[in-house]
């Protein structure tokens, strides 16, 4: 029960971080789809520039790619 109370604390986290960062503070939104378009954007700042400090202030993404560099041997997958 411990992983699933830790991966719904982090999905409450992220959620909370979306409705603070966009949905209050650009709100009030004119439609749903003027919330799914800044919803779009938020998820591509939130993965490719934000900058965290856990994992030594780099964007999400970027960290990734370093842990697939360092973890998959060279041409793994390829036929």
């Amino acid at each position: 029960m411990t992983i699933y109370r830790s991966i719904n604390a982090l999905a409450e986290s992220v959620n909370g971080l979306y409705k603070t960062e966009l949905v209050h503070r650009r709100g009030p939104w004119r439609g749903l789809e003027d919330l799914e378009r800044g919803t779009l954007g938020w998820v591509g700042w939130f993965n490719h520039r934000r900058l965290f400090a856990a994992i030594g202030y780099i964007p999400p993404v970027e960290y990734e790619a370093n842990l697939t560099r360092e973890t998959v041997p060279p041409g793994a997958g390829t036929q």
